[in-house]
């Protein structure tokens, strides 16, 4: 994986993959939250698939539990990519 995936990059396959989730579109912003998403546990187990196998970054529970918001997250991918 090229280490020179943005955030921006990221963040735009985690809004694809939340709207693929039945996340609503226009509640997808940077600074929402997956709670505010109604992202539960099972969406949660999905998406960090879709991660893992679109930018090659395992998300583990206890990492998901200190990120607060979609752009934190797609922050901390983009850092591990």
């Amino acid at each position: 994986m090229s280490s020179s995936l943005s955030s921006d990059d990221v963040y735009a396959g985690l809004r694809e993959a939340l709207i693929g989730l039945g996340a609503e579109q226009e509640q997808i912003t940077p600074a929402a939250t997956f709670e505010q998403l109604d992202v539960d546990s099972l969406d949660m187990v999905e998406l960090a698939q879709i991660v893992e196998e679109r930018f090659g970054v395992s998300i583990k529970g206890s990492d998901v539990a200190k990120i607060a918001s979609l752009g934190e997250a797609a922050q901390w991918i983009s850092d591990r990519a």
